[in-house]
């Protein structure tokens, strides 16, 4: 019985050590796949994958060089040119050009047939090779890997359109947003950051309009969103653009500014102040006579020069009247200047005073500014009035 334990001791002990092992294989094989594909492991997964398919391709040629033709050695090349680091790549050339020369060798002379090495082969397979060369060592210093730049994009681009939700607002207000970027890209240098401050009874807005548009005003324009966002807020509202400016002004970038429209709205007594800096006037609609009245506010563009002033304009929202907020990209063209665009913008705006302003944003970019090449925003705030408080 003692000796039958003792078996069964060495068995269990021999079971737990296998399983161990298989465990530790398991977890290290997952950890390594994991960091490849976030690009921060080892590329020899992708290397050694990648010489295999050499010989397989060079097999398949000198087999029948009719279907499989010697210039599909440049597959293998601009493949690594994605996945590989500039040193591997060069094992990779010096695998496909051995290909190369014994798929030359065993099929012969060129001039003795069709589908051989020829040079135009060699030639497409060298450009290949050159192209994805540049291109890994481009990655490289970045040090943003292929596999994991297209995540890094979408978590900016998901990022920035956080930042621009607007909070939800108590019973009888209404409130809206639409963004379209330059030439339908997925950045902008057009955004928007928003809260509700003072115990949730005031609501603060700032749009800005960062210089340049698109991916070349996407980068700042988050870094200024995630700064603006952390001073909304944090200090009082006449405090707030000259804080902005400064930090403008401390980035030193040669095309660093920008312009930006702050509205402080009491959602009790829609009584509100709204700061400018350069930024085209808001547009508030009287429910009383049915017109448009421009609120601009005194104060010069962010990041021109320290100490700016900025002076706001004061008004009151009562029950069915709007305000809208926007940057020059939907009412400013090369052939319109900003007056007509204005009054095109107040025009089509008028077609929803009857039937509410519920979905407008979208549809008024679309008419106004739709093949505008330039980034393009506009927000709507309104307050409803008793009847249309009731219906929704």
């Amino acid at each position: 019985m003692a000796a039958g334990r003792e078996r069964r001791a060495a068995a269990d002990t021999l079971t737990a050590r296998v399983k161990k092992q298989w465990h530790r294989a398991r977890v290290g094989v997952r950890r390594a796949a994991v960091d490849y594909f976030r690009g921060d492991g080892s590329d020899w997964i992708a290397l050694a994958g990648l010489l295999l398919t050499i010989p397989l391709i060079a097999a398949a040629t000198l087999a029948n060089s009719v279907w499989f033709a010697p210039a599909a050695l440049v597959l293998p090349i601009v493949a690594g040119g994605l996945l590989l680091r500039p040193a591997s790549l060069l094992g990779l050339y010096a695998a496909a050009a051995t290909a190369l020369i014994v798929e030359a060798v065993r099929l012969g002379p060129y001039t003795e047939g069709a589908s051989r090495v020829t040079p135009g082969v060699v030639l497409v397979v060298a450009a290949g090779g050159f192209f994805g060369l540049v291109v890994a060592q481009f990655r490289s210093r970045v040090g943003v890997p292929w596999r994991r730049g297209g995540t890094m994009l979408f978590d900016l681009r998901e990022r920035i359109r956080v930042q621009s939700q607007l909070p939800a607002l108590p019973s009888g207000w209404h409130r809206e947003m639409s963004l379209r970027p330059a030439g339908g890209q997925s950045f902008s240098g057009d955004f928007v950051v928003a809260a509700r401050t003072n115990g949730g009874r005031t609501l603060e807005v700032v749009l800005t309009d960062v210089s340049g548009k698109g991916m070349d005003a996407g980068s700042r324009a988050l870094l200024l969103s995630g700064a603006f966002g952390g001073l909304l807020g944090s200090l009082p509202p006449h405090a707030f653009l000259p804080a902005a400016n400064g930090y403008l002004l401390r980035q030193e970038w040669e095309e660093g500014f920008a312009t930006s429209i702050h509205l402080v709205l009491d959602l009790d007594s829609g009584d509100y102040e709204l700061y400018s800096a350069g930024h085209p006037p808001g547009l508030q609609l009287s429910a009383g006579s049915g017109k448009w009245e421009e609120k601009a506010g005194d104060g010069p563009l962010l990041g021109v020069y320290d100490g700016a002033q900025f002076d706001p304009v004061k008004g009151s929202l009562r029950a069915g009247d709007v305000l809208m907020l926007f940057t020059d990209g939907l009412v400013e063209t090369a052939d319109r200047d900003i007056v007509e665009g204005i009054d095109r913008l107040t025009g089509e705006a008028d077609r929803y005073v009857a039937g509410g302003f519920h979905g407008a944003a979208w549809h008024l970019i679309e008419a106004v500014a739709k093949d505008v090449n330039d980034d393009r925003a506009l927000l709507l705030i309104c307050r409803e009035g008793p009847t249309a408080a009731a219906t929704r």
